[in-house]
């Protein structure tokens, strides 16, 4: 029997109000940006232009702790350099000499646990590729006996990554059945240990990419990249761009994983065109047109003033960046 003036509560009633003021919460609105102050105290970069940013490719495989204590071993330089684990994949080393943290950034690649990382030297702005390229040397075999030159070479070297270095000297003897280029290598690209080539008169080709440094990128990142689509790049209506350039000749080469166009060189043309007059400006679109067209079929071309690129450096020093070469005898 009920009391005078009480009467059962209702659950679902008092379970509504609770959602709806839930509901009614948002954690959003009270968030504060923090500022953090603009001043010398809070600013480490006058320490950090002596030192070198990496990570590693196998977090499994690479503890973190581990690489700060083993490195300095490995590189020489123990008692002149410390290590700062920045998170379970990234790092920092601060040198106390320059020579040495040049020294370390010459001899990549280097590895750790037989897998490799990835360093190089700190940079404010980080770029947009920052810590995302091996700089490697990779034989290629198989070349096409009528197409042993440095141009053909270095185009064959950047289906692989950019080609940093040739080392070739048509007019010396060649016992090796390989020439040798050193590339930035993408880590985030599957590695393949062969390309078809098609020739200019027909034909095709193998073209060797076995690599000659003995470990592999992390193969989870292969399979991820590999699901991935390929980014595509186009011109929007209100770009000064559109009908100067095609979707194709902006977009991402599929060979090598790289914008066939740099974005800084499609900036300078934007800019090249809304200085001018309307006369003159269709001018200059049809100049740009051209050119750009005219350098279809020369990959020297592009990676200069396309890709503001430095040519390729070409050494007669056919076994450079081998290091010591050990035999039986």
């Amino acid at each position: 029997m009920e009391e005078q003036g009480f009467s059962k509560p209702n659950a679902r009633g008092e379970m509504g109000n609770i959602v709806r003021a839930f509901e009614s919460m948002s954690l959003e609105e009270k968030e504060v940006p923090f500022d953090l102050p603009d001043l010398p105290q809070f600013s480490a970069i006058e320490r950090n232009k002596m030192s070198i940013l990496g990570r590693t490719l196998n977090p499994e495989n690479q503890n973190i702790a581990d690489l700060i204590r083993d490195m300095p071993r490995k590189w020489q330089v123990y008692g002149r350099v410390h290590g700062i684990a920045l998170s379970k994949t990234t790092f920092q080393f601060i040198f106390k000499y320059e020579h040495d943290l040049e020294e370390v950034l010459s001899n990549r690649v280097w590895t750790f646990n037989d897998w490799s990382i990835i360093i190089d030297r700190w940079t404010e702005t980080p770029y947009e590729d920052y810590l995302k390229y091996l700089l490697v040397w990779v034989p290629i075999r198989n070349i096409p006996v009528n197409h042993y030159t440095a141009g053909a070479i270095t185009a064959l070297g950047d289906i692989i990554g950019r080609v940093d270095v040739v080392a070739f000297d048509p007019d010396k003897p060649q016992t090796n059945d390989y020439v040798r280029v050193r590339v930035f290598f993408d880590v985030s690209r599957p590695v393949r240990r062969s390309k078809v080539v098609n020739l200019p008169k027909g034909g095709g080709s193998h073209q060797d990419k076995a690599k000659d440094w003995r470990k592999k990128v992390n193969e989870e990142n292969q399979r991820e990249e590999e699901g991935k689509q390929i980014f595509m790049v186009t011109i929007e209506k209100d770009d000064p761009l559109y009908g100067v350039l095609n979707d194709d000749q902006v977009g991402v080469d599929k060979a090598t994983g790289r914008r066939k166009i740099n974005p800084e060189v499609l900036q300078q043309m934007r800019e090249y065109f809304l200085a001018a007059e309307e006369g003159e400006k269709r001018i200059r679109q049809e100049r740009v047109r051209k050119s750009v067209s005219d350098l279809d079929n020369d990959p020297l071309g592009q990676k200069k003033f396309l890709h503001f690129e430095a040519p390729p450096m070409i050494t007669h020093e056919v076994d450079k960046g081998k290091g010591f070469v050990f035999g039986y005898s």
